[in-house]
């Protein structure tokens, strides 16, 4: 079933549909929605926020734009609001699993993808977003402008940024690639 055959038995209250859409998204949705929040237990929630709202909006949506992009927008706004009401949390620890070491040349030259998570845990939040976008959910400029409601010029702006910010967090950590 493609994606528009997808959305009219969503629509017609086909029983299967919803259980066919999130096989299909959800491990696409979850990669972002980790790699946003940083947390397995958080990342669950958002993804499961993300096909409550998708479903309950499924009647504004237009059949024949693609739902990848669609979903992924949804996800970012669920992980951002998200994000914005963990920042407001009082007594937040972090395990000793979640803290960064800080030290400088503490590297273990096998740990590049540790290293890589600590660094893209430092960005800010859209720039993080838009780097998952493009490198792990491989959506074009436009897909990605469209998810997060931002003009191209803004997307290929913020991933620059994440790229030389992460670059220059590796390199003081004594990576190189």
């Amino acid at each position: 079933m493609d994606d528009r055959a997808l959305i009219e038995a969503l629509r017609s209250g086909d029983r299967q549909a919803p259980r066919l859409l999130i096989e299909r998204f959800q491990g696409v949705v979850f990669g972002l929605c980790l790699r946003m929040m940083g947390h397995r237990h958080d990342a669950e929630d958002v993804m499961q926020e993300t096909f409550v709202r998708a479903l309950r909006g499924i009647a504004g949506f237009d059949a024949e734009r693609p739902v990848r992009p669609w979903l992924l927008g949804i996800a970012a706004n669920r992980c951002r609001t998200a994000l914005s009401h963990r920042a407001r949390r009082p007594g937040l620890t972090e395990t000793a699993q979640d803290q960064i070491d800080h030290r400088p040349g503490v590297v273990d030259p096998d740990d590049l993808a540790g290293e890589l998570e600590r660094a893209l845990g430092l960005l800010r939040p859209e720039y993080r977003m838009v780097f998952a976008l493009f490198h792990d959910q491989n959506l074009a400029y436009e897909e990605i402008a469209e998810a997060v409601d931002r003009p191209i010029g803004t997307v290929k702006t913020w991933l620059h940024r994440a790229r030389a910010e992460l670059a220059e967090h590796l390199t003081r950590r004594g990576v190189r690639c």
